[in-house]
């Protein structure tokens, strides 16, 4: 159990995170499913109770506003999304080989990143440079919904929506749902949060970045150089625009898997894999995420499922439904070479609950 672990082992266990180069901080909280055990450190220039980028764990609270949508009535999973979107939006979202597909979309298919409609953030403009390396370099701009649509409707879609057996991880679908809840809802996905989640919970140190001037997150890092995208962290709310602490996200990534925002039976609803690898290798479901776990990692005490959400900065959120174990926190590290440290970290502690 974790409550046996002494500080010794966690605090080594977070200060081995930024061992691995270009980590420059690190967060980790762990806590036990009832309650017995808690705890959060930092290493290296980061603190306990930082405010971070969590970017595409942002995901994981979209999919909680979703299943509470729907049991409002206000959408479902299986509805096309032409029933929320303006025609302009989806006029020629996914034209493949000459057949236009696009009112065959689904919101599942959104949500499931099964929709086949490119990832933006992955697509190359005119200059032949993509969207995420240009990010990277520090060349920050917006890149609200319609300048997405621009973009990705120029760019050849992956396969048919729900093409059985096909994923691809995309924020564009991310983008197309922030709007959809905003239509059903009358609100932006700002008011959104704060309504559904963020006021509900009590989450002092959570919000959406939207003011430019906003210093209090600490900068992010693309391997060794700060990433300073005010514009562009202000512009994508439903994608990955949370921010927040390890031990608010610990407090939502709690509440999502215990029934408080939809009955704990409809996550074997979420569980419905396709496995993705790029960026990295995991499994994608609706809305949720698994990570792959290699037997030899736990050969006698298998470690089974991991569940949660990633993010681009090296942010995380997972659960281990096997020991009833939480984890939240970062290793601010964009690149994606770093998550590999928090992965590590997640797989010691909980074969030290064995």
């Amino acid at each position: 159990m974790v409550k046996k672990m002494d500080e010794a082992f966690l605090d080594q266990t977070v200060r081995q995170m930024i061992k691995k180069r270009n980590n420059f901080g690190a967060v980790l909280c762990v806590e036990q499913g009832d309650d017995a055990f808690s705890w959060a450190g930092a290493a290296g220039n980061m603190e306990a109770d930082d405010q971070y980028f969590i970017a595409s764990v942002t995901k994981l609270y979209v999919t909680a506003v979703a299943l509470k949508l729907r049991a409002e009535n206000l959408l479902q999973l299986e509805d096309c999304i032409a029933n929320y979107l303006s025609k302009d939006i989806v006029r020629g979202i996914h034209v493949l080989d000459g057949v236009d597909y696009s009112h065959d979309i689904t919101i599942k298919h959104l949500i499931s990143n099964t929709s086949g409609i490119p990832d933006y953030f992955a697509c190359k403009q005119s200059d032949g440079k993509t969207v995420a390396s240009q990010l990277f370099q520090g060349n920050d701009e917006e890149w609200p919904l319609e300048k997405t649509l621009d973009l990705i409707k120029g760019n050849k879609p992956k396969f048919k929506p729900g093409q059985k057996g096909k994923v691809n991880y995309s924020d564009t679908n991310y983008q197309l749902l922030g709007r959809i809840m905003e239509n059903v809802t009358g609100l932006s996905m700002t008011e959104i949060f704060q309504t559904f989640i963020f006021d509900k919970l009590n989450l002092s140190k959570t919000y959406v970045y939207e003011d430019v001037n906003d210093t209090k997150p600490v900068p992010l890092y693309y391997k060794s150089n700060a990433v300073h995208v005010p514009l562009y962290m202000s512009s994508i709310a439903p994608e990955g625009g949370i921010v927040s602490t390890a031990k608010d996200t610990m407090t939502f990534l709690k509440a999502f898997f215990n029934g408080y925002f939809f009955p704990t039976e409809q996550l074997e609803e979420l569980k419905q894999w396709n496995r993705i690898y790029f960026p990295g290798q995991f499994y994608y479901g609706i809305g949720l995420e698994k990570l792959w776990v290699p037997r030899i990692l736990s050969p006698s005490n298998p470690i089974k499922e991991i569940l949660g959400f990633w993010g681009q900065s090296g942010a995380f959120a997972f659960y281990n439904p096997e020991r009833d174990v939480y984890f939240t926190g970062t290793v601010n590290q964009s690149s994606g070479f770093g998550h590999s440290a928090a992965f590590n970290a997640m797989i010691k502690i909980i074969r030290a609950c064995a």
